[in-house]
């Protein structure tokens, strides 16, 4: 009997949840939400994270070569980043407030396990081969979402030198990796429907980056936090123009792509909406809110459908040696 294939991408599921988690935080801070749900949410996120490693943990041990195919294949490899990079908000956001010097050290064990992985696939894209085709924006996860998370949870816990050292590590490979990455999407071809989701993540550097500046200088909008923003902005209206592609997909794990790097953008337009308090400032932090909330809920719950009908993860044989 063949194994239940566990990709990679499941772990976008509890960052995700982790996403939204910090958007409700955010909105609780400025008093505009309870704090028991975002509470709630970081304890679910946790759970599902532990499980989701669990379930990947089991299929690799039981599948000859399955981790090392993974982590050589191009278009999955970047995806296992999140495996390290979510229990860094987790920690930061859920075990602080209980427990600080605990937090430090999940945060610190997570940081090294996040800049080793994001060395080593740096590493692998040099040693290659690879082609700027199967090259998609889930490229961003390892180095640049994993540096700026990064400079978010350490500054929440006090290292600030750390969180500094980590903005630095986010940015220039975000400056990097995102020329290379929208080269591939504006003069190669169109990225199959699978990855298409995978779209939705060119609006995560800058609201990340913005998100690390905020927990640098005490939630208060900058100058570099306010131009940051700009091209921000730039990039989520873009995604207007990628609703008909997104419109005709069918669902697939790959949907949690569109999760976290919104609820970025979420946390980063309540940390706006409550710096500047414009009139009618709290019906804007709860229409944010509650479009955060319905667009991850509904792919939360699109997900256990097809789990309780056996389509979320596919059976497949054991992964094809890889040489390199």
């Amino acid at each position: 009997m063949a194994a239940v294939r566990v990709p990679p991408t499941v772990f976008g599921i509890p960052f995700g949840l982790a996403g939204l988690a910090g958007s409700w935080a955010v909105a609780a801070g400025g008093g505009s939400a309870p704090t028991w749900v975002g509470d709630a949410l970081l304890v679910l996120a946790a759970a599902v994270w532990l499980a989701t490693t669990v379930g990947y943990a089991a299929y690799t041990l039981s599948v000859r070569r399955a981790l090392v195919a993974d982590l050589l294949d191009p278009v999955l490899a970047p995806f296992a980043s999140l495996a390290v990079i979510t229990p860094m908000p987790l920690a930061a956001q859920g075990l602080a407030p209980h427990h600080l010097g605990a937090a430090r050290i999940v945060v610190d064990v997570f940081v090294v396990l996040t800049v080793l992985f994001g060395a080593w696939i740096t590493g692998q894209w040099m040693y290659g081969p690879l082609d700027l085709d199967r090259m998609h924006p889930g490229y961003f996860l390892p180095t640049v979402a994993g540096g700026l998370v990064a400079s978010a949870s350490t500054a929440v816990v006090g290292q600030r030198p750390l969180s500094l050292l980590m903005l630095g590590l986010g940015l220039v490979c975000w400056l990097v990796i995102g020329s290379l990455t929208l080269n591939r999407l504006f003069f190669r071809p169109p990225l199959p429907p699978a990855l298409i989701p995978t779209l939705a993540i060119e609006v995560a550097p800058p609201a990340l980056a913005a998100v690390a500046l905020f927990a640098l200088n005490g939630a208060r909008i900058d100058f570099v936090v306010s131009l940051i923003s700009g091209y921000g902005l730039l990039m989520v209206l873009t995604q207007v123009r990628l609703l008909p592609a997104y419109l005709g997909l069918s669902f697939a794990p790959t949907f949690w792509a569109f999760t976290f790097p919104f609820a970025a953008v979420a946390t980063t337009t309540l940390h706006w909406i409550a710096d500047t308090r414009p009139s009618g400032h709290r019906v804007y932090a709860y229409l944010v809110l509650a479009a955060i909330t319905v667009l991850i809920g509904g792919i939360a719950v699109r997900t256990v459908v097809a789990a309780a009908r056996g389509q979320l993860l596919p059976t497949a044989p054991a992964p094809a040696r890889t040489d390199r």
